[in-house]
C-alpha cells in the first residue's frame, strides 16, 4: 500500500478512535473540594439557618414553620405578565412558583403546550424560588417571615415590566417586612426584600433566597457531554454539581442536611441548570455572600440558597437587600448582555460550552452571525462549512500537494522495499533520505482530517446545547437541527405522515434518514479520489468506512450531519482541483469501478 492511502487510513481510523475515546474520557468535573474551616465560619455568625422548604432548620422552629410550604386551591395569587413570561406568585410564602416561557413549547406540534419552568409546591416536581430572613439573637421563626407566612399586597396588581408589586407582613412585635417584585422584559426579576425594627432592643437577622427542586426533574437528559443540575460561580470559579453529587455532599448537622457551602468575597451567582433553562440567584455584585447547595434525603429536595451577611438593628433602623433571579431560557444574547449590563461575572459560562469552550464559544459566535444575515440555521452550518475550509485551505493545500508528491515518489519507494527486502532498519534510513531529498512530509496528509476532529465534536457541544439550535428549522421535513433525521424508510424518507423508529430502538440503526445516507456516499467518493490500496483487507477496510459511519452518526442531531456532509463535499471538491493543478488528473470513475466487487467468469472456475 502507498504511502498516501497509509495516511488516509491512518487518518480515518485516527478519528474514529477518537470519537470512542471522547465518549469514555471526557466525564463531568469532580466537584471541588470544601474548605478547611469553612463550616466554622457559618457557625459563627449566631444565626440559625434558615427553614428549608420541605425540611426543618438544624434548631426547631416555630411551630408550623418547619413544615413544607403549604398550598390549597383558595390560597391568592398574583399574576405575572410579561412579553416573555406567563405566571403566578404565591401569597403563601411570597414564593415565585409559577412560571412559563411564552416563546417556547414543549414540541413542534403547534397545540403542544408552552415550556412551564417554576411549578407550585402542590404540584409534581415542584420547582420554585422563596425569600426570607434567618434570626438571631432575641428573634425566632416565628418573629420572621417564612415558608407558610401568608403575605397581604400592599401596591400593585399584576407583575409586568415597569409595574412592580409590593408585599408586605407584619410580626406580633409591630416589625414590617416588605417584598418588592419586579420583572424586565426578558427573564430577570429584582426581588427586594426591607425590614423595620418597631421592637425596642436591637435585633439581629440576615436575609436570604432559595431554589428549591422537589427530586430530580424527569426529563433530564443524563449525557455525559451536558451538565444539568447545581451551577455556581464564585469569584469566577465556576463550580458543577449533577445531583448524583449533591446526594453525596456531608452531612451537616447545622443544616441538617447534606450541604456545602462557599464564601463568595464579590461577585457569583447560584442556582439550578436545565438542557435549555435555567433559574439562577444573583445577589449585585460587589456583595460578599454564602453560597450553599444542599440535599435534604427525608424529603427528596434539592436547594441553593443565597446568604445576605446578617445586620444588626437598632429599634427605628431599617434595612433592605436586592437580589436577582434569573428565570428562563438560557439564549446566548440575552444572558451576554445581562453579564455585560449588570455586572455579571462570566453569566455567560452558565451554557455549558464544555472543554473545548475555546472552540465551541467562537464557533458558535460565527454561526449565530452568519444565522443573522441568512435567517436559516440549516443554510448558516453550511456557509460555516465554508468558511472552517477556507481558514484551513492553506494547510489542506499544503497536505493535497504533498500527497500528490508522495504519489509521484512510489515508483523509487517500491525499488527501496525491494532492495531493502526484509531489512527494516535500511527501508527506514532510505524512506527517511528520500523523503529528505524530495522535501516530502508523508503526515501531511493526516493533518486536516486531524484538525476536524475537534472542530466536529465542538460544533457538535454547540448543535447540542444551544437553544438557538433547539427546533431551529431548515427546510421541508427538517425542522429541528437538534434531532436526529426524521426521514427513513419507514417513511419513505418524510414523503408518509407517520414517523421515525424510537432513536432508542435497535431499527433507528437501521432505518436510518436520508442525511445520515448522503454522509455515507459523500464519504466513499471522496475515498474514491485515490485508487483502492493493493492490499484486500485495506481496501474492504476503505470500502465500509464510510458505511460505518453512516450508521454511526445516523442517531446524531440532523444539523451535525449536515455540517459533515458539507465538509465531505467541499474537501472533495478541494482535492479534486488541487491534484489537478499538481498534474495528476484523478481517475474517479475508474477507481469506483475498480473498487466494485467483480464477477469470476466461467473460463476462470
Amino acid at each position: 500500500m502507498d504511502d498516501q492511502n497509509k495516511n488516509l487510513l491512518l487518518a480515518t481510523v485516527l478519528s474514529f478512535l477518537v470519537i470512542l475515546v471522547w465518549f469514555v474520557v471526557f466525564p463531568p468535573p469532580e466537584p471541588a473540594p470544601e474548605s478547611p474551616g469553612q463550616e466554622a465560619v457559618i457557625e459563627g455568625d449566631g444565626l440559625t439557618p434558615p427553614p428549608a422548604p420541605g425540611e426543618a432548620p438544624g434548631e426547631a422552629p416555630a411551630a408550623g414553620e418547619s413544615e413544607a410550604p403549604d398550598e390549597t386551591a383558595d390560597t391568592p395569587r398574583l399574576a405575572i405578565e410579561t412579553p416573555r413570561l406567563t405566571g403566578t406568585i404565591s401569597l403563601m410564602g411570597g414564593r415565585l412558583d409559577d412560571l412559563s416561557l411564552r416563546d417556547y413549547r414543549e414540541t413542534l406540534d403547534e397545540d403542544s403546550p408552552i415550556v412551564q419552568l417554576l411549578k407550585p409546591v402542590d404540584g409534581p416536581e415542584a420547582f420554585y424560588a422563596i425569600y426570607g430572613w434567618a434570626p438571631g439573637g432575641a428573634l425566632d421563626f416565628a418573629d420572621v417571615p417564612g415558608p407558610n407566612t401568608e403575605w397581604s399586597l400592599r401596591e400593585g396588581e399584576t407583575l409586568a415590566p415597569g409595574r412592580p408589586l409590593i408585599l408586605e407582613w407584619e410580626n406580633a412585635r409591630g416589625m414590617t417586612f416588605l417584598r418588592r417584585f419586579e420583572v424586565d422584559d426578558n427573564y430577570m426579576f429584582s426581588v427586594t426584600q426591607s425590614v423595620v425594627n418597631s421592637t425596642e432592643g436591637d435585633v439581629r437577622l440576615a436575609p436570604y433566597g432559595i431554589i428549591a427542586r422537589h427530586g430530580e426533574p424527569s426529563d433530564t437528559t443524563n449525557f455525559f457531554i451536558l451538565h444539568e443540575g447545581m451551577l455556581q460561580m464564585s469569584d469566577g470559579t465556576l463550580n458543577e454539581d449533577s445531583y448524583s453529587n449533591m446526594t453525596s455532599y456531608r452531612f451537616l448537622e447545622r443544616e441538617g442536611a447534606n450541604a456545602e457551602h462557599t464564601e463568595v468575597e464579590s461577585n457569583g451567582w447560584i442556582g439550578f441548570t436545565d438542557k435549555y433553562w435555567m433559574a439562577t440567584l444573583i445577589p449585585q455584585p460587589g456583595q460578599p455572600f454564602t453560597a450553599v447547595s444542599r440535599y435534604v434525603e427525608s424529603r427528596d429536595v434539592y436547594q441553593t440558597r443565597v446568604d445576605m451577611p446578617a445586620v444588626t438593628l437598632a429599634p427605628g433602623a431599617g434595612h433592605e437587600v436586592t437580589t436577582m433571579l434569573f428565570a428562563g431560557a438560557k439564549e446566548w444574547t440575552t444572558i451576554r448582555n445581562y453579564q455585560n449590563d449588570l455586572g455579571i461575572d462570566r453569566f455567560v459560562d452558565s451554557i455549558d460550552w464544555g472543554w473545548f469552550f475555546f472552540l465551541t464559544k467562537p464557533i458558535f459566535a460565527v454561526l449565530y452571525w452568519i444565522n443573522g444575515f441568512i435567517g436559516n440555521m440549516g443554510w448558516s452550518i453550511i456557509a460555516l462549512t465554508f468558511i472552517i475550509k477556507a481558514v484551513l485551505l492553506p494547510l489542506a493545500w499544503k497536505s493535497y500537494v504533498s500527497m500528490a508528491k508522495m504519489k509521484e515518489l512510489q515508483p523509487e519507494m517500491q525499488a527501496i522495499k525491494e532492495r531493502a527486502g526484509d531489512d527494516r532498519q535500511k527501508l527506514q534510513q532510505e524512506m527517511v533520505r528520500l523523503y529528505k531529498e524530495k522535501k516530502v512530509n508523508p503526515a501531511a496528509g493526516c493533518l486536516p482530517i486531524l484538525l476536524q476532529i475537534p472542530i466536529f465534536f465542538s460544533l457538535y457541544k454547540v448543535i447540542f446545547v444551544t437553544i438557538e439550535l433547539r427546533h431551529a428549522p431548515w427546510f421541508g421535513v427538517f425542522q429541528d437541527l437538534s434531532a436526529p433525521d426524521p426521514t427513513s424508510l419507514m417513511n419513505l424518507f418524510g414523503l408518509l405522515p407517520w414517523g421515525t423508529p424510537d432513536p432508542n430502538s435497535i431499527m433507528a440503526l437501521i432505518f436510518i434518514g436520508i442525511l445520515p445516507i448522503l454522509l455515507g456516499v459523500s464519504m466513499w467518493l471522496q475515498m474514491r479520489l485515490n485508487p483502492a490500496p493493493p492490499d484486500k483487507t485495506q481496501a474492504m477496510i476503505f470500502n465500509w468506512m464510510p458505511w460505518v459511519f453512516m450508521f454511526i452518526l445516523g442517531g446524531f442531531a440532523s444539523g451535525l450531519v449536515l455540517y459533515w456532509i458539507a465538509n465531505n463535499v467541499i474537501t472533495f471538491s478541494q482535492q479534486y482541483l488541487i491534484m489537478r493543478s499538481t498534474g495528476h488528473k484523478p481517475d474517479l470513475l475508474g477507481n469506483i469501478r475498480s473498487s466494485l466487487p467483480t464477477r469470476k467468469s466461467k473460463d476462470s472456475e
